[in-house]
C-alpha cells in the first residue's frame, strides 16, 4: 500500500503540497487529476524519493520512503516501475537496450534472462518487432509504450504513469489507456496516473483524487467522482472555464459566445 500523510513541499517561495495526503490501496488504479502546474507529478516523486517533503510522510508497504537508506530506496526503486511523461528513452539506445536498461542495473539477470525479460515486455505492450530499432524511428505513441515495457520488465508490484496521453491523438491515447488497463488485470499491479484528461481517467482508473491548493480537494470511486456537488471538481471535470455567483460552473457556450 501507498501512503502520503500531510506532505508538505515547497520550492523557493511556492508552496506547491500544502497537506497532501493520500491513500492508494493495493490492486487499484487511483488516477490523480487537477490543473496544470498543480503539483501531481511532484507529488508521485515522492514515492520513488525522488524528491523528499519539507514535511509529512511517505510510505509504502510499511517502508517510510525518505528515512530509507540508499541500498534499500534502490531496492524499493526495483518494486515501482515509473513511466515518464515523455518517455525518456536515450536516443543512441536501441529499443531492446532501453528496455534492459533497468535490468541490467538490477543485476539479477544473465544474458539470456535479460533477453528473454525484454521481449516479453515489449510483446505485452504489442511492439514484439521494434526491439532492433531506435526511439528516433517510432512515433510518439510507440515511444510511450516502450516507456511501459521499460517498467513492467521490472515485473514492479507498483507502476507510476506520468501524464502518459499528453500529445498523443485521441486513438493513439486510447491506445495507451487500455494498456493500462492491461497491465492492472494481467500482472496485477497498484498504479497512479496523473493526467487531465478526464476520458483516459474515466477508463482506466478505480479511484481518482483531485489536487487542488496543494491537497486533495476530492477522493473516491470512479463512479462518484460525476454525482460531486464540489464546484471546484465540477468545474474541472466538466472542462468548464468560469463558475458563477454562487460557485457554480458556467455554461462553455455562453463565455464563448461572450468572448
Amino acid at each position: 500500500m501507498i501512503q502520503l500523510k500531510d506532505v508538505h513541499k515547497s520550492f523557493g517561495p511556492k508552496q506547491v503540497l500544502d497537506g497532501f495526503s493520500l491513500d492508494v490501496p493495493e490492486g487499484e488504479t487511483m488516477v490523480i487529476i487537477g490543473y496544470s502546474g498543480t503539483g501531481k507529478s511532484v507529488a508521485i516523486k515522492h514515492i520513488v524519493g525522488l524528491l523528499e517533503p519539507d514535511s509529512g510522510e511517505v510510505w509504502v508497504d510499511g517502508l517510510n520512503v525518505p528515512e530509507l537508506p540508499r541500498r534499500e530506496l534502490y531496492a524499493l526503486r526495483s518494486r515501482v516501475g515509473y513511466v515518464f511523461q515523455f518517455a525518456a528513452l536515450f536516443d543512441s539506445y536501441t529499443i531492446a537496450e532501453n528496455v534492459a536498461m533497468g535490468l541490467r542495473k538490477q543485476g539479477e539477470l544473465d544474458e539470456a534472462g535479460i533477453t528473454q525479460r525484454v521481449d516479453e515486455a515489449l510483446g505485452l505492450v504489442d511492439l514484439p518487432e521494434v526491439r532492433d530499432r531506435f526511439p528516433a524511428e517510432l512515433s510518439g505513441g510507440m515511444r510511450k509504450r516502450v516507456g511501459i515495457a521499460r517498467a513492467i520488465a521490472l515485473r514492479p508490484k507498483y507502476i507510476l504513469y506520468d501524464e502518459p496521453t499528453t500529445g498523443l491523438d485521441p486513438v493513439t491515447s486510447a491506445v495507451i489507456d487500455q494498456l493500462m488497463v492491461r497491465m492492472r488485470e494481467k500482472l496485477n499491479v497498484t498504479s497512479i496516473v496523473i493526467t487531465h484528461d478526464m476520458r483516459s481517467a474515466y477508463t482506466v482508473g478505480t479511484h481518482i483524487a483531485m489536487l487542488y491548493d496543494g491537497r486533495v480537494r476530492w477522493t473516491g470511486p470512479v463512479a462518484d467522482i460525476k454525482q460531486t456537488t464540489d464546484p471546484v471538481v465540477r468545474q474541472f471535470i466538466e472542462g468548464r472555464p468560469t463558475m458563477d455567483e454562487q460557485g457554480v460552473p458556467g455554461d462553455v457556450s455562453a463565455t464563448a459566445a461572450s468572448a
